[in-house]
């Protein structure tokens, strides 16, 4: 069966950068680092990808977000989750639990990672990613700051609405589910599905008093979630910017682009203000 999610797009190939250097963590997870020219140590952020995509995402966006951050002194790390882009594993342990260790994998390494500032830490999400970024920025006091792109709000809810009760099912009955997403095919257990009410995201928001940037496009499912994130936020530096006329990926393909070139600047500029 096929699927068509809002929550994920399309991958497009983008060509690697001069300053990044392609890593293995822990795991087998794969990963990019991004350093800028100097001495540093540097702010830095970890980014973390949305479901079924890889860490330069979609139309190449966060190895552009890379490129600018290195342009205005911030490092970045990138990973690819478990049974995703090139890490090893499959999609088939694949789990919102899986993910966040992943997260954890992908803080601990970029802490870990000469010329970076460990006391100037912000993590960066899209979509489901955001959902991971979220829940580390909760549980980890090293966060202090945090972005999300078109970032999911409730994990059970948002699945079934893109999925459908029907997938749910077979997962329950069969153990296992194949998915069709259009570029790739992969395999989900019925853990991760299990997975996905045992999160909540606004909770995690709650815990989380660090600066926050939420931004959405006007045209996405998941901007009714940019209010109720905001207000959950615990922190007093707080943004919600929904991108008019944007869709969930800020119509990247587009010839101009210029959505999802706003997004780049906004997330650039809020962590050169808050680190």
């Amino acid at each position: 069966m096929r699927f068509t999610l809002p929550l994920i797009a399309a991958l497009a190939a983008s060509p690697a950068l001069a300053e990044e250097t392609l890593l293995t963590l822990q795991d087998g997870i794969a990963a990019t680092l991004n350093m800028p020219e100097g001495e540093g140590p540097f702010p830095a952020i970890l980014m973390l990808h949305g479901f079924g995509s890889s860490r330069d995402e979609v139309g190449g966006m966060f190895a552009m977000e890379a490129a600018a951050l290195a342009e205005a002194g911030i490092a970045s790390l990138r990973i690819d989750f478990r049974g995703f882009g090139q890490s090893g594993g499959d999609t088939g342990h694949h789990t919102v639990d899986r993910q966040n260790e992943d997260a954890e994998i992908g803080l601990s390494a970029l802490l870990a990672t000469d010329g970076v500032d460990a006391e100037r830490i912000g993590v960066l999400g899209f979509s489901f990613g955001g959902g991971a970024a979220i829940q580390l920025a909760a549980a980890r006091s090293e966060v202090k700051s945090l972005v999300t792109w078109s970032s999911v709000g409730d994990y059970d809810t948002d699945f079934l609405q893109s999925m459908g009760q029907e997938t749910f099912d077979r997962a329950a009955d069969e153990g296992i589910v194949g998915l069709d997403l259009g570029w790739r095919t992969m395999a989900l257990k019925d853990t991760f599905f299990a997975s996905l009410s045992q999160h909540n995201i606004l909770t995690a928001l709650a815990q989380y008093s660090g600066p926050f940037l939420g931004i959405t496009g006007s045209e996405d499912y998941y901007t009714m979630y940019s209010t109720p994130m905001a207000g959950a936020a615990a922190g007093a530096d707080v943004e919600a910017v929904v991108i008019d006329g944007a869709d969930h990926i800020f119509n990247v393909f587009d010839a101009d682009a210029t959505s999802a070139e706003q997004v780049i600047t906004l997330t650039t500029e809020r962590f050169a203000s808050t680190l």
